[in-house]
């Protein structure tokens, strides 16, 4: 077929529940994707962060080949044991913020932060969820409830009742709202959908305190942000805080749709058998698949990378910022996980588009956010590259407004 058949046939077909860019891609390799017609794109924004090692990986196709020829999902589905799974529980334990014991995998983010949210009300025996303005926890009705922005969650009333949401990066406000009657606490430690909204640096430190001090779980949604995509395994990873659920998906299984939740032992304790479960629940494909994206992120120091390139990009934004801060507003963000707020809906708007006609895909969001968050493994010729277009774009948009 051909990008303008295939577009066609999506118009007519497909659930219409996306303003679809208007490109249709067939293949990809690394940080680049070729549409139908084999016109070549540089992709910043890896699948809205799943593509963590890059398009066409040879990791993940070898995985997929090798496990699918012995089983693909399990007789009984979870009710029985599994090699793959059990691979994937132990390799857990090496990349998990410390206390976090017990693992269930899931197919989605919205899955875990779904699941975290019914067992921690079930484990506390209370009912509020408390969730922060901007955040974004998923398109389930408990994810879509838990979601601070009203644009997401208030057409599909009546939402999940005993839902509380306060400003982000501000614990004062959390302070005020937590009672006797508050399960948890859900947040991220970067908003990502939000604008890339990075807080102060000991906020989860704050936060962990005052859950621990009033006996509210605290989950932390690491969605986005997990799997090195700003530099450590976890953002979590390393801090002063006790973390009761952390939920995970996107980058796990470098674009095998994969999720997760971890949860400490004292939780665990508190749940029972039939409390929670699901059909393809760390089914042996999605285990094999996670395992060797994990496995090669660790062998090949994409941490490092994460960091390297991460500083990379935010210099060169920020100096671009400098030149023109009538156009970018601030670059904000940590590892590649960042956003370029520009001044104006309209401006964004014009630039995404005219990136895409250049050749470069990101991301728009919060109206006049570019969030750039590529493969982990992308690199500095790679990046540049990438960048230039966005400089060349930026400078022509202002150009013909003059």
């Amino acid at each position: 077929m051909t990008n303008t058949q295939t577009i066609a046939i999506e118009d007519t077909h497909y659930a219409p529940f996306f303003n679809k860019t208007r490109l249709s891609i067939e293949r990809g390799q690394g940080v680049y994707v070729w549409d139908e017609e084999g016109r070549r794109y540089i992709d910043f924004t890896a699948g809205w962060g799943v593509t963590s090692i890059g398009h066409g990986s040879p990791v993940i196709a070898q995985a997929l080949a090798e496990q699918s020829a012995k089983i693909i999902h399990n007789p009984d589905s979870g009710l029985t044991y599994s090699p793959a799974r059990a691979k994937l529980l132990l390799l857990m334990q090496q990349v998990l913020p410390r206390g976090l014991r017990r693992v269930f995998f899931t197919n989605s983010g919205a899955e875990a932060n779904d699941a975290a949210i019914k067992l921690a009300r079930k484990a506390s025996g209370k009912l509020n969820i408390v969730s922060t303005e901007k955040s974004f926890h998923g398109r389930t009705i408990g994810g879509v409830s838990a979601t601070g922005q009203a644009m997401h969650r208030d057409k599909y009333k009546p939402l999940m009742p005993h839902h509380l949401y306060v400003p982000y990066d501000d614990v004062t406000a959390l302070a005020s709202v937590i009672r006797n009657d508050v399960a948890a606490f859900i947040v991220e430690p970067i908003q990502g959908e939000g604008g890339v909204r990075v807080p102060a640096d000991d906020y989860l430190e704050k936060v962990s305190v005052l859950c621990q001090q009033h006996g509210v779980y605290l989950i932390v949604d690491e969605v986005q942000t997990g799997f090195f995509r700003t530099g450590p395994a976890f953002v979590s990873s390393n801090r002063n805080i006790k973390i009761d659920f952390l939920t995970m998906a996107k980058g796990i299984a470098g674009g095998f749709p994969f999720g997760a939740f971890a949860m400490t032992e004292e939780v665990a304790q508190k749940l029972e058998k039939g409390d929670h479960g699901g059909t393809y629940c760390g089914n042996p494909l999605g285990c094999t698949v996670a395992s060797a994206v994990i496995t090669h992120m660790i062998e090949n120091n994409v941490s490092k990378n994460v960091e390297r390139m991460g500083a990379f990009v935010v210099s060169w934004l920020q100096a671009f910022q400098r030149e023109y801060p009538h156009v970018v507003n601030e670059v904000r963000g940590k590892g590649l996980l960042i956003g370029v707020e520009l001044s104006s809906p309209a401006l964004a708007r014009t630039i995404k588009e005219a990136c895409l006609e250049q050749g470069l895909l990101v991301n728009l969001t919060q109206g006049t956010v570019i969030r750039i968050f590529p493969a982990l493994t992308i690199t500095e010729e790679e990046a540049n590259e990438g960048l230039k277009i966005l400089e060349n774009v930026i400078r022509k948009v202002i150009d013909n407004a003059d």
